[in-house]
């Protein structure tokens, strides 16, 4: 019984990370960087990667940790342990993958300030196990890194006509270049934000009325 309960506290974690309490569409975190390297597929896929990696591997050693860890240096010792993982990243990009580290810019190295990874460490590995603590970071990040997904497939597929650097469009496409700009990354956030929202409300609004 209890391996079962704690079975569902963890696909719990995972449907609020994704889904119910998703970092961006819901709790309305890390947008600059969800707006910033959506302009393609292949820089999202890697930030979002990135992201998961830190978030999940951070959550993990600071829970294995929060039992040593005094509690005025807390918030020094998670930026320590954070700042250790974004580095591994940042020189393996621009070591083994040149171009997307260029591509990223900065934006690697912000991880280390992202609200995402430390919200979560802070807000959570500090009081939970090690098991729970990187279910919940990876869950944020992947649903973080989903979103991103979704904006980039837009913006880059309909904003160049391709996707992942191939062609898809016929010859007579004319790309909606609004979509590449900053403005089209706000667009389209928010029109994501806006059918998440109203498929939420449609489906509490349904379950509402079939209880009655």
């Amino acid at each position: 019984m209890a391996g079962m309960a704690n079975e569902d506290s963890l696909s719990g974690l995972m449907k609020s990370g994704v889904g119910d309490n998703n970092p961006v569409l819901v709790q309305i975190l890390g947008i600059c960087s969800a707006l910033a390297v959506t302009g393609l597929v292949s820089t999202t896929l890697v930030m979002g990667l990135s992201l998961m990696l830190v978030t999940s591997l951070s959550c993990l050693f600071i829970s294995l940790l929060r039992n040593t860890i005094p509690h005025r240096v807390r918030l020094m010792v998670q930026m320590l342990v954070i700042s250790v993982f974004v580095i591994f990243i940042h020189l393996y990009l621009k070591a083994f993958h040149y171009e997307i580290s260029r591509a990223l810019g900065a934006y690697v190295g912000l991880i280390i300030t992202n609200c995402i990874v430390l919200g979560r460490s802070e807000g959570y590995a500090l009081h939970h196990g090690p098991i729970a603590s990187f279910i919940d970071g990876l869950a944020n990040a992947f649903g973080y890194a989903l979103v991103l997904l979704c904006i980039s497939l837009v913006r880059e597929g309909l904003g160049g006509g391709t996707l992942l650097g191939w062609k898809w469009s016929p010859e007579n496409f004319r790309p909606a270049l609004m979509l590449k700009s900053a403005p089209g990354a706000f667009v389209t956030l928010g029109c994501l934000v806006w059918i998440v929202k109203g498929w939420a409300l449609r489906k509490s609004s349904s379950q509402g009325a079939t209880k009655v």
